[in-house]
């Protein structure tokens, strides 16, 4: 199973990446489980929402409280205590960051990759909401799912030319990351 805890603020779209990725899974005839956790619910607060994806029916209905993997939509969370609490050994970070990966790397001590998926965003959707670059990033890295059961859950919840503009900014930012870089650091 692979679990993945995505931490952002709200209005930056972190309830619908983790449904879009449960949905992705299950399009590859996979379990998908998706959920988030709220603190005061506003537009700016923190929120974070949990997925799990496996090849057998998922039991567990906790939080994701050891994560392989971590997408985080907003750098300025990583000063919130327990952000980074519970990656798993090897686990690597995706942070909507304009700093350098090596830096973060340095910085946070676990494998990190920074990426601009706000400005990716604002290009391609003319809205600075980082979700979707983000999970096609992330599916590059990591090569759980691939990139087109991510297209094929967008096209089940966008239509026209907000599915289009999100099918390009999906092929972009999977394109900007270093594909597979993080396989081996799966724990499926």
């Amino acid at each position: 199973m692979i679990e993945l805890r995505i931490h952002g603020r709200g209005g930056q779209g972190n309830v619908v990446a983790a449904y879009l990725m449960a949905a992705a899974a299950i399009k590859e005839q996979r379990y998908g489980q998706a959920f988030p956790a709220f603190g005061a619910e506003r537009r700016g607060a923190p929120v974070q929402a949990f997925v799990r994806i496996a090849d057998a029916p998922i039991r567990r209905r906790s939080q994701v409280a050891e994560p392989d993997f971590l997408i985080v939509q907003d750098q300025a969370l990583l000063h919130v205590p327990g952000v980074l609490v519970g990656l798993r050994s090897g686990g690597g970070i995706l942070v909507n960051s304009v700093d350098s990966s090596e830096q973060l790397t340095e910085q946070l001590g676990h494998p990190t990759i920074a990426f601009g998926a706000t400005a990716l965003a604002q290009r391609h959707l003319g809205r600075p909401v980082p979700n979707t670059a983000l999970l096609a990033a992330f599916l590059s890295l990591s090569e759980v799912l691939p990139l087109g059961s991510l297209a094929a859950a967008l096209s089940e919840r966008f239509k026209g030319k907000v599915l289009e503009k999100n099918l390009s900014l999906i092929e972009d930012a999977a394109q900007q990351v270093p594909g597979g870089v993080w396989r081996e650091n799966r724990n499926d």
